[in-house]
């Protein structure tokens, strides 16, 4: 199988070279990473200037840009090499609930589903740092895909708890939860006397009940949540109509 893995902590972040590491022994690998950290960058692409790749070293790659464009130039002409998956993490830090809007963890993985690959996004919702363990976790999913391919057009985002050991893993499937308002932006003033601000923390969950990927996680075990990008409200389609012409909704 050939796959190939991508993140949006950067090309030398620990999550994607546990990843890699632990993938490489059972498929084919090319990592295209971005050249930094561009955690929440999303589905964003450079249009107005060039993107720059370099080679880190064989089967490596950095690029100047998002996790989106890591993906899209891996896959329209810089590697003359065809994927049969795209994975991206390990992320630190989870991408739970509304975080899958903002995540280019997500994206670079939602990248793969646009072209019409299976995509898998892993994401370790933890403190403990413990990106070994949480690649097993991943590895041993991939392993799935190895042994019983995905259906195509499916993408999943996988969030691992902070576990002792890869053993005995409870897996969960889980819809997305949902999170308050974003906390208020933080204003300082830079040494010119300027404003500047920062963006507040995300907000605390709102929906994290039983089924939710927040649930999950708090209970200890995998969130693995199939993701959709089909954005429309299918419920709000009639009454939108019957609105446009008139009625009363």
């Amino acid at each position: 199988m050939n796959i190939l893995i991508s993140n949006d902590d950067g090309w030398q972040a620990p999550g994607i070279i546990a990843l890699a590491e632990a993938v490489k022994s059972f498929a084919s690998i090319k990592v295209v990473a971005p050249d930094r950290n561009r955690s929440a960058a999303s589905n964003s692409l450079t249009l107005m200037n060039p993107v720059r790749a370099t080679q880190q070293a064989p089967d490596w790659y950095s690029v100047d840009g998002t996790p989106t464009d890591c993906v899209n130039l891996a896959l329209n002409g810089l590697l003359e090499w065809t994927p049969d998956l795209v994975i991206s993490g390990i992320n630190a830090g989870p991408n739970l609930g509304d975080d899958v809007v903002y995540s280019g963890t997500v994206a670079a993985a939602m990248e793969g589903f646009f072209h019409g690959l299976p995509a898998m996004a892993f994401s370790l919702a933890g403190v403990a740092g413990r990106f070994d363990i949480a690649a097993q976790v991943a590895a041993d999913l991939i392993k799935r895909c190895v042994d019983s391919p995905l259906l195509e057009k499916n993408m999943l985002s996988i969030n691992i708890p902070d576990l002792a050991d890869a053993d005995s893993v409870l897996l969960s499937v889980t819809r997305l939860g949902r999170r308050n308002r974003s906390k208020n932006s933080i204003q300082q003033v830079d040494p010119r006397g300027e404003k500047i601000f920062w963006i507040g923390a995300v907000g605390k969950p709102d929906d994290a009940g039983e089924g939710t990927d927040f649930y999950a996680v708090a209970n200890g075990e995998v969130a693995v949540t199939p993701i959709s990008t089909d954005m429309t409200a299918h419920d709000r389609v009639a009454p939108l109509a019957q609105w446009l012409t008139g009625g009363a909704v």
